[in-house]
């Protein structure tokens, strides 16, 4: 009676599970693939070394959160390549100062293409429109003004490439 009872329980949780499973555990990418190529992304806009920021923020989480070896270039060696484009970057105006009418914070906004593809060309992952954003704000005082735009953009780039990297090794 004991036994059936225990069986009847595992049996209800059992049946009961939903299916879900937590993130982090579903590596998407091929055992066979240990190299990945991380030649410098493209760059479609007009702001300046934006895909170099992107790059390199890319390869340092790659580096940092995996075990695959990275090269930083075109490679025939390696096992896959990662490209990258960015198609547009924008920036505007969110909030405005009421005594001077000037800005007072600003929104970036970069569209990005991206995609893995294995040596035979087979897409491993790929993302044809990434959008990321970064809020800054701008400075009152003339005399202790500093432009913010370029640390906006690195912090977009770190963002981005944390979000990339958990993108290709969850399946997202």
């Amino acid at each position: 009676m004991r036994a059936a009872a225990v069986s009847i329980v595992l049996l209800t949780l059992a049946c009961s599970a939903c299916g879900y499973h937590t993130s982090g555990h579903a590596v998407t990418i091929p055992q066979n693939v240990h190299t990945i190529s991380i030649p410098a992304f493209a760059n479609q806009t007009q702001t300046y070394k934006i895909e170099q920021m992107l790059t390199s923020a890319v390869i340092r989480e790659m580096t940092t959160r995996t075990q695959f070896r990275i090269v930083q270039n075109e490679s025939d060696d390696a096992d896959a390549t990662l490209r990258g484009t960015v198609l547009s970057t924008s920036t505007s105006p969110l909030t405005y100062d009421s005594q001077s009418g000037r800005a007072s914070s600003i929104l970036v906004v970069v569209s990005m293409r991206v995609s893995l593809k294995d040596r035979e060309g087979k897409v491993l992952y790929e993302n044809p429109s990434y959008f990321f954003r970064e809020e800054y704000q701008v400075s009152r005082e003339v005399s202790s003004f500093f432009e913010e735009d370029s640390p906006a953009l690195g912090r977009l780039s770190r963002q981005f490439a944390r979000t990339l990297v958990s993108n290709i090794l969850e399946g997202f």
